[in-house]
């Protein structure tokens, strides 16, 4: 298996560490785990955030790298961008969690461009 469908594992599993740290806070209760994420402040509602948004930016992820996969694509660059999109996604999580919109934002768009770039190969 390659790099790249290894990436889309580890992708698929990208956003359960922050699932977990938004949800260490002092109360959590698995019986009601959105009222209370509903109500944590501050870094572990930002960690909320991240783990929101890794599950939506998780499907275009895949999808490119499938696409490109199947469109044999030169593997080193499949594998280079399915690796830099997760390094973006950490890199965003990251940012997310410290407060560092600016740095978020960037790391975003990497990733964004990571996507892209997978289907442009697929081209």
């Amino acid at each position: 298996m390659s790099v790249a469908y290894w990436c889309i594992l580890a992708g698929a599993l990208l956003p359960y560490p922050f699932t977990l740290l938004a949800k260490s806070g002092p109360g959590f209760s698995n019986r009601t785990p959105r009222e209370y994420l509903e109500s944590v402040t501050g870094w572990r509602k930002r960690a909320d955030w991240v783990q929101r948004n890794s599950f939506e930016a998780f499907p275009v992820f895949a999808a490119a790298v499938i696409v490109a996969q199947q469109r044999a694509a030169p593997q080193h660059w499949v594998d280079g961008l399915a690796i830099g999109w997760i390094a973006a996604r950490l890199c965003y999580g990251a940012c997310y969690i410290a407060d560092a919109p600016t740095l978020r934002s960037l790391a975003w768009t990497v990733a964004l461009g990571c996507v892209i770039a997978l289907f442009g190969l697929a081209a």
